[in-house]
């Protein structure tokens, strides 16, 4: 049986075991999990504002967006220069202040209107950075306070077009407009109803081949006459295809695509010709010449019409005067008359008398 000193020794090894294992498991669990570096040294840095707007000790400082610190502390400075009511403590590891240029800005930002807010601290081209204990320049915190009351003008908003909505929801839920007749009239939901069943009676109508789309649906007689003329265009887009007929032809045969190319290039010259004022017909489109002399005819042409149906001359006369109409024409008349006797005996006509003296 061991003795009580050896059990206290081997109880005390234990202990001491257990110990560190807690203590590793810890460590480790912080290291995996943290945000700081517990062997960084944090030096403090200061800025001043004339509201702390809310900012929480705690709060992450940022550099250009990214965390590198918290703020430590927030309070009044006790100084009554503008700018300068608020002392806010930066706590920031030593190793950054080299990222930080002497003419850097911070300022409060949140994340979102009802979000945490924190600094940001924006940095400057300084070749010189900032030392521990010195101070940040900081931005007016009268724009971020102006952006958080239009914000609340938003949510106010917001909350009025809610408000709106939960009327409207009101309304339709008591049955009144369109919506809320349709939610809750029996009414409608009857009509709706009944609309749904003669849907449905209709559907059973044309599933058993009754009426026209029955009919084009079930029919083999009314299929049959709708696919006759679509094999008859079949066939003649196959005769236009195998060149058959003229249009066949003319989609075919290349001698016939020639003649016509041919025929176009000679239209195309005969057209080219007459623009150039080449034979006759040019000579009448481009001859100046030659559109006088027709412009002089047609008005010598439209002089003698004028004079015909003013009665001058024999022809105007044959116009406009009747009695030398029917005098001509009496005399036809008895022309005629005379030809007629002669065809009918000629012996009248045609003695000879002979005598001796």
């Amino acid at each position: 049986m061991p003795s009580a000193q050896k059990v206290a020794w081997a109880q005390l090894r234990v202990g001491i075991t257990a110990v560190a294992a807690l203590s590793l498991i810890g460590f480790l669990v912080f290291l995996m999990t943290g945000t700081e570096d517990i062997f960084a040294i944090n030096v403090s840095i200061y800025t001043f504002m004339d509201d702390s707007a809310a900012l929480d000790v705690g709060a992450p400082v940022r550099l250009n967006g990214i965390v590198i610190g918290k703020v430590s502390k927030v309070g009044l400075s006790g100084s009554n220069r503008p700018g300068r009511a608020v002392r806010i403590d930066l706590e920031v590891p030593e190793k950054v202040l080299p990222r930080i240029p002497i003419d850097s800005r911070a300022a409060i930002s949140a994340e979102n209107v009802l979000g945490t807010k924190y600094i940001n601290i924006t940095r400057g081209v300084s070749p010189q950075h900032i030392m521990a204990r010195g101070t940040i320049p900081s931005l007016d915190t009268k724009e971020f306070s102006e952006v958080v009351q239009s914000s609340y003008s938003l949510l106010a908003s917001l909350q009025g077009i809610l408000n709106r909505v939960d009327t409207i929801v009101g309304a339709v839920e008591k049955g009144r407009g369109s919506l809320g007749k349709l939610l809750v009239d029996d009414e409608l939901y009857n009509r709706l109803v009944g609309t749904v069943a003669e849907m449905q009676k209709l559907t059973t109508t044309i599933n058993t081949g009754k009426g026209t789309i029955g009919r084009l649906l079930y029919d083999d007689t009314l299929y049959q006459e709708l696919r006759s003329p679509v094999e008859r265009l079949d066939r003649i887009l196959q005769g236009l295809q195998e060149g058959q007929g003229t249009v066949g032809k003319l989609m075919r045969d290349p001698a016939l695509y020639n003649e016509l190319h041919q025929t176009s290039a000679e239209v195309h010259k005969l057209v080219a010709d007459l623009n150039a004022g080449k034979g006759s017909a040019g000579k009448i489109l481009k001859s100046d010449e030659l559109s006088n002399e027709i412009k002089g005819t047609m008005g010598r042409l439209d002089n003698l019409l004028d004079r015909i149906n003013t009665g001058q001359g024999t022809i105007g006369q044959l116009v406009v005067n009747p009695s030398l109409y029917e005098s001509i024409n009496g005399t036809t008349k008895e022309l005629h008359g005379l030809l007629k006797d002669f065809r009918a005996n000629p012996k009248k006509f045609l003695r000879i008398k002979l005598g001796l003296f």
